[in-house]
């Protein structure tokens, strides 16, 4: 084979090579460097580098190179306009210096070229669409004569408008994940993951968990009161995970007899008991590719949680009356309103499933704890009823103040019902105090326990500074008010209520 055609073919292999390399990822130095390894071994050239500008400083950065160091990297930095490299960015033209070692221009910032003789420097402009965005430079040995300069020019413009098509295409991808990043972020600070509202510092720490779970192949098991949107949560970390294309399969282990629990959840075979006319799938197989919720996990039966335990540790099980082994790929959600602990603790629930279990574990807060959300789901559930009922309805603020102040023992769900409930019957278009549950209007008999035990307690405390400031004043009631901030008056007035009288006068 003549010695240009053989040439020819390594350098079309290596502009192959070079395109393979820079779609294999969008990792740019990683790339950049397999890219100038390539351009090394297949067109011999001795140095490479990839600089690229940034735009912020208006330097030229080395972003990689083949036969310097990472210190002779570092030390890689032009100006516009700034010796070789700094001019072919500025005119945006190739230029080649014959010999290294009788140019004054070479700057050499990198100190790589010990001996410049003898070196040959080509440097080509890195464009995109006519703008140039960096340089590719090379160092060469010329042993052929029969090889021209304008050869290796025209190989290495090939190799800079690769090199540019993907610096732009990496720089979109990064811009773009910065902006995912930043909407994510955003949501998180707004009302909430989709469907769910939320502000207070509570629900915004359930957001940020669902974020962080949700990529990854973790068991999630949500804690929490009934009602406190346990199931929104689950679905939420399905559709924001790589499974949101398969199933999402909800069971709640409380709601089926425990003679049929294993069936529903493993499926049977034909014949497995009476009734079993037709083979049936479970929940699990349901669920395949996808995500199930249980709900309600901790009443499940202690004889039917080893089953549950080996999905979970060896991904398999058989079906009622079935000898063969099925394997699932299924991500588990568990929830539950009990605490599982003391199940544990009590013999009711397996430890090592409870361990498999609470990998991620993630609480649910009560409406109570979070009155600061109660006007934005109130102002929600308006807006739904008022649409579904063709109703224009708002709430009064003493109505609204009457709500956040109410313990909500069933929680969002007992809330929602509730305004629908008001919606649907109420025969004006605004929501008075007089037109709530009377339940919602009148102290739990606990709450006005508490609030009667906080009283006496604020008495106690009044009582005891009163009798300290008349004891040090010698009882003179005038000094012991202005010790304790009250008007003659006042602590006159207290002392009759609490029967406080001087010691001298009891004489």
């Amino acid at each position: 084979m003549p010695q240009s055609l053989a040439r020819e073919n390594r350098i079309l292999s290596a502009l192959l090579e070079v395109s393979r390399v820079l779609n294999s990822s969008f990792d740019l130095e990683k790339n950049l460097f397999k890219t100038m390894r390539v351009i090394s071994d297949f067109l011999e050239m001795e140095r490479g580098s990839v600089f690229l500008l940034d735009r912020l400083s208006k330097e030229l950065k080395i972003v990689a190179a083949h036969g310097l160091t990472k210190e002779q990297i570092a030390r890689g930095k032009y100006r516009i306009g700034e010796g070789i490299v700094g001019r072919v960015l500025e005119k945006a033209t190739p230029l080649v210096i014959p010999n290294l070692g009788e140019e004054p221009l070479f700057l050499n910032k990198t100190g790589a070229r010990i001996e410049k003789s003898g070196i040959s420097f080509l440097c080509v402009p890195i464009t995109f669409k006519g703008e140039p965005i960096g340089v590719l430079s090379a160092d060469k040995l010329f042993r052929d004569d029969d090889i021209t300069v304008d050869e290796d020019i025209r190989v290495l413009e090939i190799v800079a408008s690769i090199i540019g098509q993907y610096a732009v295409l990496w720089k979109h991808f990064k811009d773009t994940e910065q902006e995912r990043e930043h909407l994510k972020l955003q949501l998180k600070g707004k009302y909430s993951l989709p469907n769910i509202i939320g502000r207070s510092d509570t629900m915004q720490e359930v957001f940020e968990a669902v974020y962080r779970v949700s990529d990854s192949k973790a068991t999630v098991i949500l804690y929490g009161e009934s009602g406190t949107g346990k199931e929104l949560i689950a679905k939420a970390i399905h559709y924001m995970s790589p499974r949101a294309k398969g199933p999402f399969v909800k069971f709640n282990c409380a709601s089926i007899p425990e003679g049929l629990l294993e069936s529903e959840l493993f499926g049977h075979e034909k014949g497995a008991f009476t009734g079993a006319i037709l083979s049936r799938k479970g929940r699990f197989e349901l669920a395949g590719g996808g995500t199930i919720l249980l709900d309600e996990v901790g009443d499940l039966p202690v004889n039917l949680q080893p089953k549950i335990l080996r999905v979970l540790q060896e991904r398999e099980f058989e079906r009622v009356g079935g000898e063969k082994t099925i394997k699932v790929d299924v991500r588990l959600i568990a929830a539950t309103s009990r605490n599982l602990e003391e199940l544990v603790s009590k013999g009711k629930f397996r430890e090592d499933l409870f361990y498999r279990l609470n990998v991620v574990p993630i609480f649910m807060p009560a409406l109570r704890e979070r009155k600061e959300d109660i006007p934005l789901l109130v102002e929600f559930f308006l807006a739904r009823f008022n649409e579904e009922n063709r109703k224009n309805m708002t709430i009064s603020p003493g109505a609204l103040r009457v709500l956040v102040d109410y313990n909500w023992p069933g929680n969002v769900r007992e809330l929602e019902n509730t305004i629908e409930r008001l919606v649907v019957m109420s025969g004006t278009d605004i929501i008075k105090p007089q037109d709530l549950p009377i339940n919602l209007k009148l102290p739990s008999p606990g709450e006005m326990l508490q609030k009667e035990s906080l009283q006496a307690g604020i008495e106690d405390i009044e009582k005891s500074s009163i009798i300290d400031a008349l004891e040090r004043t010698g009882w003179i009631q005038a000094k012991a008010a202005r010790i304790i901030g009250l008007t003659p008056r006042q602590i006159g007035y207290k002392m009759k209520k609490y029967g406080l009288t001087s010691p001298a006068a009891l004489r």
